[in-house]
């Protein structure tokens, strides 16, 4: 072995060029595939940095559509058709459950524990006051993960009582950040929404909680003080709505205890008290009682990586992305496996002789392989530092404005990948190695000696086959890019339906700051009364709902005459607005009046609506003037004014109906405003004067999402703008090492046949001649690479589409992902063909170019 490697090396390093050709194209294929291993690792494998994670367990439920709940809050997972469920639980469930494990001997479980997010909230720390995630959790879910703090001490059931004090959890990323790492941080007080509470405990680094992968909460605070935390936020507290199903219930597993152990012993429990609160029927088409076949089922599985609702998520575009890299890789082998069988036919002589002293076969193909696979290890010592690299430019691409992998994740290279690294090489040096050994190993003796080093070879079938194979990913990969750039294009060239243009955004939350009822109002009107009067504002208004930032709000109401027996479903979305809201965002008045400031709470209840909501529910006489009833809030509105349509979600959203309410009128959810200051020049120079008005107001509100519309609009393309970062990336990678491998084998290929390129030359040959010779010799492979490309790339569609992979399936996890282009676009196709043509072409130009420089006389002289 060691004779074979000091050989292998001495060859590796009298070739240089081919080795660092080699080196350089396996270490980009390996390094893609370890940076995105590890986030394969960190956001789908990794399991929970806990006591025993695989002894934990996680509850679901499923049932069919006819069951209702009263509402539910958090994360949803797509459930399969005429279906539905969660991994969220009611409170008194998961009390009721809890009850059934204490009281039976022989439950399987040792513990049974709760936790859920409160997203977002207002927390003043040291005196500063800022938006941080909050989690309420059950007084023994520290104690049934096996964390122990780094400082102080987590909760216990003592604190999970409303006659408790108030106190919290951070996390070690929270204590570092706000509280400098300082060690008497233990019994200091924040506040969260107005409410003190006191530091308890820090958790240690590595601990981020047991949510999804992308939530990642600063602070914990006991369940009992969620209503708290919450305060006024009225559809969301569960103090006000104690029907909703907001948790998540884990627990741990007893020594030898089984996932259907825990399902026997608390499926009927949950069941018969699920349809034992279930609501009752609201409307004629709500079903009286259930269908068996309808009825709720606890679902048990692993909690070993906490919850997996965002997992699913995200794993559609990592293993996307994943098996695009694997792609490359591949083609990175291919290229290499090509040089090999090149360089093979200038070793014939070699290996000939080797045969005729006695060498067998397989110790021949040993050596050959002991090459390709220092090859390999070369690569992947390279690749590793390419790994570096790809892993911060994946960190610096995934924002919070992308499903590509969570904004907090922590990419290391771990055992485990690394492992994977090795792993890869060495399948790699074998993959690339063996079909040239093989080969070589196969050489006829007598001919070869007889021939000498002058055997005369042409590019064999397989060296072709590989070359075609490079350039089909190559185009499929190009052309993906392509089909992005457009729908980007598009995307950005979407009229919005408002002027985009010198808006200054910003958001804030009073009721996370304690404001209720006039005491909202007051500070608005305050609010404006000096945002109005700042240098360059033109107008100032805010709105409910962000435009173009993903969010949408939405609700359901009933037509003139129905009732909630008789009604039918007609959704439309929602926004709420100031009274120069439409003014100051220029979208245009239709029909009717707009809102003023007598729109108040003691007006009749007003509503302005879009012309999509015109034309879809009062198509023959017009919304102006008609009555509807909202099904929630129960107000009927009279709808006053008509407005033009514009976009509400997203660019990429079809126009919907939308109902406009007045913030006057519409009290209970105006706590958090989304503000819009149109102003006559720079709107950056702006912010500051912004921020410094509302600190004047209230110091402890923290002003969030400060922004431009232009670049929030930006942003929520932020998506389709990584698709073609990756895509062209990897594409342009693709195409560079496979002309490359194709460069490679032409100049084998001119190197092998010297003679002859000679002998035709003094023959009478031209340079011209001997140029086109070599250049089709090329092309041609090309050529046979982009039909079949094309061929494979309508075949992918065929198969997408069909019934064995169901294309709404794919939409469901990956949204849809064209848009204004079809994806057998030709103008996409034709202009990636002739850019992958021409850099061929010039691939196989020099070689071309050399063999033109073929002494003939010396060719003569060497027979």
């Amino acid at each position: 072995m060691f004779h074979d490697l000091r050989y292998g090396l001495r060859m590796l390093f009298k070739n240089k060029g081919f080795t660092l050709i080699a080196v350089f194209s396996l270490a980009l294929g390996i390094g893609a595939n370890t940076a995105l291993f590890s986030v394969v690792d960190s956001v789908l494998l990794k399991m929970l940095p806990v006591k025993e994670p695989e002894r934990l367990v996680l509850f679901q439920w499923e049932a069919g559509r006819n069951f209702r709940t009263g509402g539910m809050r958090g994360i949803f997972a797509a459930q399969p058709p005429g279906r539905r469920g969660s991994s969220m639980f009611r409170f008194d469930t998961f009390e009721k459950l809890r009850a059934e494990r204490m009281a039976d001997p022989q439950s399987p479980l040792t513990t049974l524990f709760a936790f859920a997010p409160l997203f977002e909230q207002t927390v003043v720390a040291n005196d500063q006051a800022e938006m941080v995630e909050v989690q309420a959790v059950t007084g023994g879910y520290y104690d049934g993960l096996g964390v122990r703090p780094l400082l102080g001490r987590t909760l216990d059931e003592t604190d999970d009582q409303i006659s408790a004090s108030p106190v919290a959890v951070i996390s070690h990323r929270f204590w570092e950040e706000r509280f400098g790492g300082s060690t008497d941080v233990v019994g200091q007080q924040i506040k969260i929404s107005a409410t003190k509470f006191t530091v308890v405990g820090v958790t240690p680094r590595e601990f981020t909680g047991s949510l999804q992968v992308d939530q990642t909460p600063a602070i914990t605070v006991p369940v009992a003080f969620e209503p708290i935390v919450l305060g006024e936020q009225t559809a969301r507290a569960t103090a006000k709505r104690p029907e909703l199903w907001w948790l998540h219930l884990m627990g741990r597993l007893k020594p030898g205890a089984t996932l259907a152990q825990v399902g026997d012993s608390l499926k009927p429990t949950f069941q018969a008290f699920a349809l034992e609160v279930m609501p009752p029927p609201k409307s004629e088409t709500d079903v009286a009682t259930l269908d068996p076949k309808d009825y709720p089922q606890l679902i048990v599985r692993s909690g070993s990586q906490g919850m997996m609702e965002s997992r699913e998520r995200f794993s559609a575009n990592i293993y996307g992305l994943f098996l695009i890299v694997i792609v490359v890789l591949l083609i990175a082998c291919a290229n290499v496996a090509n040089l090999l069988l090149a360089r093979a036919a200038l070793r014939a002589h070699e290996i000939s002789l080797r045969l005729a002293v006695g060498a067998s076969r397989w110790r021949l193909i040993r050596q050959l392989l002991t090459e390709s696979v220092l090859l390999s290890a070369l690569g992947g010592i390279v690749g590793v530092l390419f790994a570096f690299w790809g892993m911060k430019g994946l960190v610096a691409l995934a924002d919070r404005h992308t499903d590509f992998m969570p904004t907090q994740v922590d990419l290391s290279l771990n055992l485990r990948v690394l492992a994977f690294t090795v792993l890869i090489s060495m399948l790699t040096g074998i993959l690339f190695g063996l079909v040239p050994a093989w080969r070589t190993s196969k050489s006829d003796l007598n001919t070869a000696l007889k021939q000498g080093r002058q055997t005369v070879s042409r590019v064999s079938l397989l060296s072709k086959g590989l070359v075609i194979v490079q350039v089909v990913l190559s185009l499929l990969l190009l052309v993906g890019a392509g089909l992005f750039i457009r729908t980007l294009q598009n995307l950005q060239r979407v009229n919005v339906g408002f002027n985009q243009e010198n808006l200054l955004l910003f958001a804030i939350d009073l009721h996370q700051g304690g404001y209720k009822n006039e005491r909202v109002t007051q500070f608005y009107n305050d609010l404006f009364a000096r945002l109005d009067n700042l240098p360059g504002v033109r107008a100032a208004t805010f709105a409910r709902i962000p435009l173009i930032s993903h969010y949408m709000w939405n609700t359901d109401f009933l037509m003139p005459g129905e009732t909630e027996k008789n009604a039918g479903e007609h959704l439309t979305n929602r926004q709420m607005v100031r009274e120069n809201y439409f003014s100051t965002m220029e979208i245009p008045l239709l029909a009717g009046r707009g809102f003023n400031e007598h729109d108040d709470k003691h007006s009749p209840v007003v509503a302005i609506v879009n012309q999509n909501f015109s034309q879809k529910f009062f198509p023959e006489q017009g919304a102006l003037g008609q009555r509807i009833r909202d099904a929630d809030s129960k107000h009927q509105y009279e709808i006053i004014g008509i407005v033009a349509d514009s976009k509400y979600k997203s660019q990429r959203d079809d126009i919907e109906p939308l109902l406009y309410t007045s913030w006057r009128q519409d009290q209970s959810e105006r706590g958090g405003m989304n503000f819009a200051v149109r102003v006559n020049g720079d709107t950056t120079a702006l912010a500051n004067l912004v921020r410094e008005q509302v600190r004047e107001l209230d110091s402890n509100l923290p002003v969030t999402d400060m922004s431009t519309q232009v670049a929030r609009s930006s942003e929520a393309l932020a998506q389709e703008r990584l698709y073609v970062r990756l895509l062209t990336f990897f594409g342009v990678l693709a195409l560079v090492l496979a002309a490359v491998g194709l460069y490679g084998v032409l100049a084998y290929s001119v190197a092998q046949r010297t003679r002859e390129i000679g002998l035709r030359m003094a023959l009478g040959a031209r340079n011209i001649n001997v140029l086109r010779m070599v250049i089709w010799q090329g092309m041609k492979l090309v050529l046979a690479g982009v039909l079949l490309g094309a061929l494979t790339g309508y075949g992918l569609l065929r198969l997408i589409s069909s019934e064995y992979v169901h294309l709404d399936e794919w939409k469901r996890h990956m949204g849809e992902p064209l848009y204004g282009v079809r994806a057998t676009d030709p103008a996409t196709f034709l202009v990636i063909a002739g850019l992958l043509s021409l850099i061929a072409l010039t691939a196989c130009w020099v070689p071309a170019r050399r063999a033109t420089k073929v002494d003939p006389l010396e060719s003569l002289r060497q027979e």
